[in-house]
């Protein structure tokens, strides 16, 4: 910047000797004004570089030198964009009306058969165990946002919040020219699962590959603070695979087994948590006696089959044992 400033020093120097100082000033000086500010933007940190890379839905601000702050949409909560945003904030800002014209798909992730909610989060990210929508009905969920109780009233209490210890994924891929192998899909997924994720391997317990069928297990009994959450992972494994994706750049998924393309095609994720489902006993009962009566239906109508059929082998057994007893006694009536 100082070789600049002398270089236009001297050349003012020149131009006023030569008379034509007046008019070197009234030219020169706009455009050396334009082409300071263009250093400078090239110098400074461009205003489109304070993004959050793992949440699009993040709103952040420049408020000081290569200082980028960020906030969620509809909680206002701080981001951490170096790791997985929670799976509770993310539906929260999903639900958040956007105050622009946005490129949003419906939040179809969230409804999960029970209807969109707008979720209640700590302010440390996890789900609150009661969640309630607008209509004031209320249930009790899992550390995944997933119900794992009948609906109720707002004097339904839960007492803790259930922690999902393992989540199963099931996923299927589009033809390949070329085959696959288990470990090598198995070696794919886990470089995904530890480099986009974030995800230590520890957690993940298994991956088994019968095509087009991939099985995977990921297994978190505690998490420590610094550990994303198996349920993030899911979340967000989940919003890929629908194109989708809650990242700011990279947004496509792309999984290479060998230089081979792996194009999943569908997905299935579910939850096992630490204690079973505490659902009603009444419906669980409704739904047994249903199974019961088919099942005794089904009995009944089989021993009638087989008591007619029998009836009808000892009936025909008894008309061909008297047409043979005519048959023996009729000679004896003839005479000598």
């Amino acid at each position: 910047m100082s070789s600049l400033h002398q270089g236009i020093e001297g050349l003012d120097a020149a131009c006023c000797r030569s008379g034509l100082c007046l008019l070197f000033s009234s030219t020169m000086e706009p455009l050396f004004g334009v082409v300071l500010a263009l250093i400078l933007a090239v110098a400074s940190p461009a205003h489109d570089s304070c993004t959050c890379a793992t949440n699009k839905w993040a709103v952040c601000a420049q408020d000081g030198p290569g200082n980028c702050t960020c906030r969620l949409a509809g909680s206002d909560q701080p981001v951490d964009c170096s790791t997985l945003t929670s799976k509770c904030f993310l539906m929260k800002a999903e639900m958040t009306p956007p105050k622009e014209k946005r490129l949003w798909r419906p939040p179809h992730a969230v409804s999960d058969g029970d209807g969109i909610y707008n979720p209640d989060c700590e302010d440390s990210g996890v789900f609150k165990a009661r969640q309630c929508n607008q209509s004031s009905s209320c249930w009790c969920v899992n550390s995944a946002g997933v119900r794992r109780t009948e609906r109720g009233g707002r004097s339904l209490n839960c007492s803790e919040l259930v922690r999902t210890r393992w989540i199963y994924i099931e996923l299927t891929h589009k033809g390949s020219s070329n085959a696959f192998h288990a470990p090598d899909v198995a070696k794919a997924l886990t470089q995904l699962l530890e480099s986009r994720y974030k995800l230590h391997p520890k957690y993940i317990a298994a991956i088994k590959y019968n095509p087009p069928l991939i099985q995977i297990r990921l297994d978190q009994n505690k998490k420590p603070r610094w550990d994303v959450d198996i349920a993030d992972v899911a979340y967000y494994f989940e919003k890929d695979v629908n194109n989708d994706s809650v990242f700011h750049a990279n947004s496509k998924l792309n999984v290479s087994v060998n230089g081979d393309a792996l194009a999943i095609e569908k997905l299935w994720i579910y939850y096992v948590d630490e204690k079973p489902p505490e659902f009603c006993m009444r419906q669980l009962a409704a739904g047994i006696s249903a199974v019961v009566t088919v099942v005794l239906l089904t009995a009944a109508i089989g021993i009638a089959v087989l008591l007619i059929l029998r009836w009808l082998r000892t009936r025909t057994y008894k008309k061909f044992e008297c047409k043979e007893m005519r048959e023996i006694k009729a000679p004896s009536l003839e005479l000598p």
